[in-house]
């Protein structure tokens, strides 16, 4: 009865074999599909790179032109700071100059109007005669010794 064939190791054997096989094919079938989708997947991002290399002109050019800009906008902002400064300088001188001439004029209008007082005084004097009275006829003095009757 022993013939020294071992059939269990045959069957183990043809297991093992058929179970790597199967394996192995899982494993072919799932790289398979992997690789269609990486396919797919290629394409999708070849189609989002040539989209982006027909936006990326004029995205470029856009971005030069906002920079332009920008840089214009600097320049005015620099050129309005020096005006600014030029023009504080002037009011600030404007100003020194007002109050000197201020107090120029000054004693000048004081001097005016104190020759008009006295102008005034010697035409009502001259207007009252001699004896001192006013166009209304009363005396601007008293005459009768520094005691005013009140006649």
């Amino acid at each position: 009865m022993s013939s020294g064939v071992n059939w269990w190791a045959i069957v183990l054997d043809v297991g093992v074999g058929l179970g790597v096989l199967l394996v192995g094919l899982g494993v072919f079938i799932a790289c398979s599909a992997m690789a269609k989708t990486f396919a797919r997947l290629n394409g999708t991002l070849d189609e989002v790179d040539r989209q982006i290399s027909a936006l990326s002109a004029p995205v470029v050019e856009t971005l030069a032109h906002v920079g332009g800009i920008a840089d214009s906008a600097d320049a005015a902002v620099a050129r309005l700071g020096a005006v600014v400064g030029t023009l504080e300088t002037v009011a600030g001188s404007v100003g020194n100059t007002a109050k000197l001439a201020s107090d120029a004029v000054a004693p000048a209008l004081v001097n005016v109007g104190s020759a008009l007082t006295g102008i005034t005084a010697g035409l009502k004097r001259l207007v009252a005669g001699r004896r001192g009275r006013t166009p209304d006829g009363v005396p601007a003095t008293p005459t009768d010794g520094g005691v005013h009757t009140g006649v």
